[in-house]
């Protein structure tokens, strides 16, 4: 698991963030920006100002700022923006039902990226893991998703990764996580951090996706496991919902629209 570095300095950080972001979800107006940073408008113009210096970014004739050369030629785009946009009315409800942070995340290869989080309001509580990547077979949501997959196409996934991974081991964690509807996490990416994921079903041409629960191991009980599983379950439903209402809007040639 990569962390923060301890002298991290926070302009790249929010530049590299903004690259992330265009690369992945696409054109980003400068207010856009400055409230996924929390950061002021000017602090955010100055940064997209940096960004299409070095080719990173660019503006199109509607003055928003997109990927630039740079990142184009880096990879392909995945189509994020829509499914986080849907899912955040519901990452917040559940995060308000649990009171623990939630994430959503995709699945690319052999990663997990999250792309979203709702901290808790606790003190005591698992930060925001937007932008963060972890091994998939390690991320409970990772887990969830790769246990949707076909055995032989998660055998061929790992045949070609740099990943060390104990394959008859993952083989049947992923037929218990199957059978049971999701994975936990124990610390296996994280000392102190316990989460609960569970995969959604998403619409053709979006990145496999899951939900998760992320807390504090010491507030983790195994006889509460029900109750944050029905919540999980109850969010995801609602998601998966909004993603097929809103691919049938789409392919009618409307625009998407996500509901709370």
């Amino acid at each position: 698991m990569k962390n923060k570095p301890a002298y991290g300095i926070e302009s790249v950080d929010h530049a590299l963030h903004l690259a992330t972001l265009l690369l992945h979800e696409g054109p980003l107006r400068v207010t856009d920006a400055a409230a996924r940073l929390g950061v002021a408008r000017s602090t955010a113009h100055r940064l997209l100002a940096m960004l299409v210096y070095r080719d990173f970014a660019e503006q199109d004739e509607d003055r928003r700022y997109v990927a630039g050369p740079v990142l184009r030629g880096a990879a392909a785009p995945e189509p994020v923006a829509d499914l986080r946009r849907i899912a955040l009315p519901h990452l917040e409800a559940l995060a308000a039902r649990t009171d623990e942070s939630v994430n959503l995340a995709i699945v690319v290869g052999d990663q997990t990226r999250f792309i979203a989080t709702v901290e808790s309001t606790q003190v005591l509580r698992v930060g925001d893991r937007e932008g963060r990547v972890l091994p998939a077979h390690l991320a409970s949501g990772g887990r969830a998703v790769l246990a949707q997959r076909p055995e032989a196409d998660v055998v061929d996934l790992y045949a070609r990764s740099d990943a060390q991974v104990d394959l008859p081991a993952l083989l049947r964690d992923l037929r218990r996580v199957r059978k049971q509807g999701f994975a936990v996490n124990d610390q296996a990416t994280e000392t102190g951090v316990t989460a609960i994921g569970q995969a959604l079903r998403c619409p053709d041409g979006m990145a496999p996706a899951a939900v998760s629960i992320a807390m504090p191991t010491v507030r983790f009980r195994r006889n509460r496991l029900p109750e944050w599983t029905n919540h999980l379950a109850t969010a995801v439903a609602r998601i998966e919902r909004d993603l097929a209402d809103g691919s049938a809007v789409q392919n009618n040639g409307s625009s998407t629209a996500g509901r709370s």
